[in-house]
């Protein structure tokens, strides 16, 4: 169905308040117009890309939350959390990410993503990595985007606590890890999930 500029433009505008994580490419395919399109309408309505508005949200909601590292120090963007239960952060892989000859991202990147996720959902001034169980099961390619998923899944009261991280590239599963991690405190009441 063609529509005119301005109910596109008003769509666009009420599908990114809703989804602020949505790419160019996906808000091109939901109205059947051009990335070039959809890049036009943004500018036209001030919207800033999809970078921009991920980092404005990381941090303005997560800045004054997570406590074990700077907001700055966590690799990808952290687009929900809640301490001591669960986080998800977004990675877009970037020619920085891959090697030059095949253009698949390096592992040390998503364990990376991973870790800091798992470092960054503990409700604790000072979070380490004491042991991690990882696998990758899948190659990532320059382009794609990781999304990775912390849940806790015990804290014991030796200051020790479990993160289980699994990454995506759209549905489908690239890494899982379970991250032993030591914390310097005693949790802020008891874990259940």
């Amino acid at each position: 169905m063609k529509r005119s500029k301005k109910e596109r433009q008003q769509l666009l505008k009420e599908t990114i308040e809703d989804m602020p994580f949505i790419t160019d490419e996906e808000l091109a395919n939901k109205f059947g117009v051009s990335i070039q399109t959809i890049r036009l309408d943004r500018v036209g309505l001030s919207i800033p890309e999809l970078r921009a508005r991920i980092k404005s949200v990381a941090t303005h909601q997560w800045n004054e939350t997570v406590k074990a590292l700077p907001i700055d120090e966590v690799i990808g963007e952290i687009v929900d959390l809640e301490l001591d239960k669960r986080a998800i952060s977004i990675l877009d892989i970037q020619i920085e990410h891959v090697f030059s000859r095949n253009k698949i991202a390096r592992g040390h990147h998503l364990f990376a993503q991973a870790n800091s996720l798992a470092v960054a959902v503990i409700d604790d001034q000072l979070a380490l990595t004491a042991r991690a169980d990882i696998k990758f099961t899948r190659q990532v390619n320059l382009g794609e985007r990781v999304v990775a998923k912390a849940k806790v899944l015990e804290t014991e009261k030796k200051g020790r606590t479990t993160v289980m991280v699994e990454s995506f590239v759209d549905n489908e599963k690239v890494f899982f890890g379970t991250f032993e991690m030591f914390r310097s405190n005693e949790p802020k009441g008891d874990i259940t999930l």
